[in-house]
């Protein structure tokens, strides 16, 4: 637009042109300046005596609808800097005026690009699509002229509105997808299916999330700015070359659970997908709780999904750094030492400290005696001066705890707590995004609070909704319970949802980060369905797990007229879909085992599988077999048949092929359902009696006489099946030489009960 011959007035005066927006005949605007006050003569508003007063000339913070992001995004941009106004009123669009003729053009335009589409859907056409398309080519236009000339010449165009106009649009049908658009398109959000088809990597880029870049810090929202801030981000920059450092901060008092998957993902997922890295960072301030077995599976779990982690870190890395830190927060005024015991200073609104304003000299003699072990557990901690936003007071900093720590030994006997620890460690680590899940939300003024009190560099904490399922538990004590009661067997039972129990089911770790990419990342808490993470399970396993028979039940069959003196070789391919990933051989002999549930006596409607009369077809091995007789123990149980054979090719088409097995592997297979009965059993409402009385009596079926083909005689722990008919299988450890052992994963499809 063209610039305005006079530069605006101070003071936020709105001259009679810009503010009227007076009409002309031909129902057009006169021109409109960008800013609140376009044209001016550079005097103040009249005083109460009616005369203006003289006064220097600066454009208003507060400018138009349009321009009010601009300058705020302007002074996000230069904080604490002089402001240089030229520099100011230029970001600002002050000073430029639209004219009518120039608005006239744009709507012209952008009606033009959609002539046919408004021509045919008329006033049912959305019209903010062509308010959208001018202001994106005309910045600095007022939005009331914009939308006044979109409505004029739209009224051209189309004329006045009929009766068919202000009917409702009807809603168009939706298009049915077909299955593999659909599996393509399927994304769980918040307990449902969305079309989000993005990949995880793609949701995570910086852009799309909005997170602040490296090094603009201050432009997030709450984020507190101190005359050292500028200073300490300039040098962070030179540290971290303008990377992105994320961190994965476990505790290490347990096994990750399927919402700590989440957090990974989100965590090392972000800084991958930004070019950055991530810290796997032990958050072990607490000695009291922590085992190396739980330092090592954490790692493992990390690893297992796919992550390697930068550098493997501890808070008790930065003991010595973080007490040093203590010292001098003392002695800024900013932390005293306190004696209320630990029952008095709970919940919301304890009684406030009378050490509160103790001298400084005082409490450094006193958090020195406590560093010495001169008082006892819980007769004296460090606390620190300020108010949370969830209303708590002077949160603790140290306490005295005489338990030897598994890295330091008994070097301390006062240790952080996370208050005091995280904000710092993120710090020292110079994280750039310190994501947590939103019950911290409640930390985030401690954590700017610490970082500028002992004015160091000042991460961005982002925080994002926890991921739960239903049927289950993941608190750690509510799973020690179970182990203790002998509902599950450890940490890893595969009826649970951690992480170990789920890789001795046999979910694949894709299977786990495709659920966390559809889940997405949001504000808000999702709590989804076990069932959607099993489909997930389906998807990968479908590609990646090689097929194999194995019958459950086994009732044995014995061919009259077997075709050869002795046993033939099977080929069954790995992939059905897809021959080229290979074939393995089974043996087929005179004698074979079908599933028990295969062979029926008397026929009912639409059953299709073997009974007399009725032959099916053997998968894979290119035979059809009839029954000839039907042999019962003294109770009258059917234990084995006698069935003639005849090639595929010969015989005519069989209404079903079952599988079978000859020759084959004794094994152990363990049939897992929901542990729990009720969807949120630690609900007392749903579940009055507590969640151990919520146990499902059927989540475990151990089946000791199964049989598997010998194909999977070589696997090992972990390694993967797809059971023809039966659904996907992993081997468990405990399997022994001569004793395989088989968890079911999932079952082929989706039990309707479930969803």
């Amino acid at each position: 637009g063209r610039c305005c011959t006079t530069r605006p007035p101070a003071s936020g005066t709105r001259s009679t042109s810009a503010s009227s927006s007076a009409t002309s005949p031909a129902g057009r605007s006169s021109p409109t300046c960008s800013s609140a006050v376009p044209c001016g003569t550079g005097t103040h508003p009249p005083g109460p005596d009616g005369e203006g007063r003289a006064g220097p000339r600066f454009s208003p913070l507060l400018l138009t609808p349009a321009l009010s992001p601009a300058a705020l995004e302007y002074l996000r941009s230069h904080p604490l800097e002089p402001l240089d106004t030229a520099d100011f009123e230029q970001a600002c669009g002050v000073g430029v005026c639209v004219t009518p003729e120039q608005i006239e053009e744009a709507v012209e335009a952008v009606i033009g690009q959609h002539r046919a589409e408004l021509l045919a859907e008329r006033y049912h056409f959305n019209m903010g699509l062509l308010m959208g398309e001018a202001r994106s080519r005309l910045r600095w236009a007022d939005g009331k002229t914009i939308k006044n000339e979109v409505d004029l010449q739209v009224l051209h165009l189309l004329g006045p509105k009929t009766e068919a106009d202000l009917e409702k649009k009807p809603k168009a049908a939706k298009a049915r997808p077909s299955p593999m658009e659909k599996q393509k398109a399927d994304v769980v959000e918040n307990g449902e299916v969305g079309t989000e088809t993005r990949s995880l990597l793609e949701q995570l880029r910086g852009e799309a999330l909005k997170f602040h870049k490296p090094g603009e810090n201050y432009k997030t929202e709450g984020y507190v700015v101190t005359p050292n801030t500028m200073a300490l981000l300039k040098q962070h920059l030179a540290i971290t070359g303008g990377q992105v450092r994320t961190r994965f901060p476990p505790e290490p008092n347990g096994i990750l659970h399927i919402g700590h998957a989440k957090a990974i993902n989100f965590n090392f997922g972000y800084a991958k997908a930004n070019s950055g890295v991530c810290f796997l960072r032990y958050d072990d301030t607490n000695p009291e709780k922590e085992e190396e077995k739980y330092f090592t599976a954490i790692r493992e779990m990390v690893e297992w999904l796919g992550y390697q982690p930068y550098a493997v870190t501890h808070a008790s890395d930065y003991f010595d750094q973080l007490y040093t830190w203590a010292l001098e927060l003392i002695r800024r005024g900013q932390a005293y030492v306190c004696h209320q015991k630990v029952e008095e200073i709970k919940g919301h609104n304890p009684p406030p400290s009378p050490w509160r304003d103790r001298p400084v000299e005082e409490s450094l003699l006193l958090f020195e005696d406590m560093r010495k072990g001169k008082f006892g557990e819980g007769e004296a901690t460090l606390r620190m001066k300020l108010m949370m936003e969830d209303g708590k007071m002077d949160p603790v900093a140290y306490r005295v705890k005489f338990t030897p720590h598994h890295r330091t030994g008994d070097k301390w006997c006062i240790y952080p707590t996370y208050d005091y620890t995280h904000c710092l460690c993120d710090s020292i680590e110079h994280i750039t995004h310190s994501l947590c899940t939103k019950e911290f939300q409640a930390r985030r003024s401690s954590y700017f609070w610490l970082c500028n009190a002992l004015d160091v560099y000042c991460p961005v904490q982002w925080e994002y909704g926890r991921l739960n399922l239903l049927y289950t538990v993941v608190s750690k004590r509510k799973i020690i319970r179970l182990v203790e009661t002998g509902a599950v067997r450890d940490w890893d039972d595969p009826r649970l949802f951690t992480l170990t129990a789920l890789r001795r089911r046999g979910f694949p770790p894709e299977a786990i980060n495709n659920f966390c990419a559809r889940v997405g990342v949001t504000v808000a808490q999702a709590t989804m369905e076990p069932h959607l993470l099993e489909a997930c399970a389906r998807e990968v396993l479908n590609e990646q797990a090689p097929r194999a028979m194995a019958v459950l039940e086994p009732l044995k069959v014995t061919i009259t007229n077997f075709p050869a003196p002795k046993a033939l070789e099977v080929l069954v391919p790995n992939f059905p879909a897809d021959e080229s990933r290979g074939f393995h051989k089974v043996p087929f002999k005179p004698t074979v085992y079908i599933e028990e549930t295969d062979f029926r006596e008397e026929v009912d409607k639409g059953y299709k599988r073997l009974a007399p009369g009725q032959p099916v077809g053997l998968r894979h091995a290119g035979y059809v077999i009839a029954v000839q007789n039907v042999i019962k123990d003294a109770s009258g149980r059917v234990i084995e048949l006698e069935v003639t054979c005849t090639k595929s090719d010969v015989a005519e088409k069989p209404k079903a092929f079952i599988h079978w097995v000859s020759e084959p592997l004794a094994c152990e297979v363990r049939l897992y359902e929901r542990l729990f009965l009720h969807k949120n059993p630690e609900d007392p409402l749903e579940v009055p009696g507590g969640f151990l009385s919520d146990l499902n009596p059927d989540s475990l079926r151990v089946v000791r006489s199964a049989m598997v083909d010998s194909s999977v005689l070589s696997a090992r722990p972990f390694d993967k099946f797809q059971f023809e008919r039966l659904g996907y299988f992993s081997v468990d450890p405990d399997s022994e030489e001569g004793k395989m052992v088989f968890n079911r994963t999932v079952t082929l499809k989706e039990d309707p009960g479930k969803a």
